[in-house]
């Protein structure tokens, strides 16, 4: 179990980041440079804070089980940006960094006197990552834009759930997430640019954005054919077989075969080598073309034996196959547990507390988890006070005043 440390390290050790906004489109980002050893200084509103500190259906002692993961690693500073006090310190803070992360509406920063122009003016290197529905420019820059209206307008809503229903939703921030993930791909990006020439630089991340750049050939597709990618369930047109079936002690389980080869060593356990050379099913785009009929077949094969029967013989045929996991499967996996894709932190109020370690892993500089979400403005002290020089007067004062 990982000692619980504020201390930086890892790769990004020598990056000081200041995370401003909330929720999860920029929070995440922050998660992932602290993940690898970033200082993550978390700015929330006195009083209230990040609303994360109380979202997720099920909560322990009366908190939140996603504020752990989602501020682990970070140290959280109270400061209301709403007060001209407040944003001094924000931008005093700010000249101290390398990065800093917001995804407030556009033009708010700006409002508030803490635009990059006025920032850089004070940090040339600085790097800042704003992250929206929209991105920074265009005439929908202005809206307020969540995570699911980035999915609708970037396309992975239509194309997700029953032909014969309304478009779907997969059960996670899938938008924010994603929006996030590009922030901090263009983030290392911009700290690579730096290093080369000293400056700092802009990465606008929208989410709408960020959907889109993962709906592989629907544009082309469109624009050159004609076809409109329209919702499948639980396949992928043409690609066959790939699908989900049933066994004989009622698990289903997903055989992914959709290869020449692989599809060749399914129908040998299958008993059914002829299949592998039939014209109607010997490629990739005649067994496509008959996607329904081939399941039909590989269902009624597959439900006469049961579920772990079946597993070890796909395995041991090299035909990818599993099943779909739950939160209680992945806890009892003993390739979960190999490779310590769920860790253990030890929390001060909830115990041991577990979550999903970083990734990717590196071999060499490894990313790793120092300690759980903090409590609201556990931090002040140790921040105000190392970079700005604040002592405990001053912070009372301020507290008193509403400022942090």
């Amino acid at each position: 179990m990982p000692p619980e440390t504020t201390t930086a390290t890892g790769p990004l050790a020598d990056l000081r980041v200041v995370e401003m906004g909330q929720l999860l489109a920029g929070p995440f980002c922050g998660q992932l440079l602290g993940d690898f050893g970033a200082e993550v200084i978390k700015l929330e509103s006195p009083g209230s804070g990040d609303p994360m500190r109380q979202w997720g259906r099920e909560q322990a002692q009366g908190k939140s089980l996603w504020w752990p993961v989602v501020a682990r690693n970070k140290k959280s500073v109270t400061c209301n940006l709403r007060d001209p006090q407040g944003q001094r310190l924000a931008r005093e803070l700010i000249a101290e960094a390398d990065i800093v992360i917001e995804n407030f509406r556009p033009g708010t920063m700006e409002r508030w006197g803490l635009g990059y122009d006025a920032l850089r003016e004070h940090n040339p290197g600085l790097i800042m990552v704003r992250v929206s529905g929209y991105g920074q420019t265009g005439p929908y820059a202005p809206r307020a834009g969540y995570g699911s209206i980035g999915e609708a307008m970037g396309g992975i809503r239509y194309t997700t759930g029953d032909p014969d229903r309304a478009p779907a939703r997969t059960g996670i921030s899938l938008g924010d997430s994603l929006a996030a993930v590009f922030a901090t791909i263009g983030t290392l990006v911009a700290v690579h640019h730096r290093t080369r020439t000293g400056q700092g630089q802009l990465v606008d991340s929208a989410i709408y954005e960020a959907v889109l750049a993962m709906m592989e050939s629907l544009l082309p597709e469109y624009a050159i054919t004609g076809y409109q990618r329209e919702r499948t369930g639980s396949v992928l047109p043409n690609v066959a077989p790939s699908n989900v079936y049933p066994t004989a002690s009622g698990d289903m389980i997903l055989i992914a075969a959709n290869q020449d080869t692989v599809f060749a060593r399914l129908t040998e356990l299958m008993g059914r080598p002829e299949l592998a050379s039939d014209a109607r099913y010997a490629n990739h785009t005649a067994r496509g073309a008959r996607m329904a009929e081939l399941d039909d077949l590989i269902a009624a094969w597959t439900s006469t034996v049961a579920a772990e029967t079946l597993l070890d013989r796909l395995h041991a045929a090299g035909v990818p196959a599993g099943r779909i996991y739950t939160a209680r499967d992945m806890f009892a996996d003993p390739h979960f547990a190999a490779r310590e894709a769920i860790v253990r932190i030890t929390h001060p109020e909830l115990g041991d507390l577990p979550m999903h370690n970083v990734v990717p892993k590196l071999s060499a500089t490894p990313g790793a988890i120092r300690h759980a979400g903090p409590d609201l403005g556990q931090h002040n002290a140790e921040v105000y006070g190392t970079l700005l020089g604040l002592d405990a007067d001053q912070l009372a004062e301020l507290a008193r005043t509403g400022v942090v």
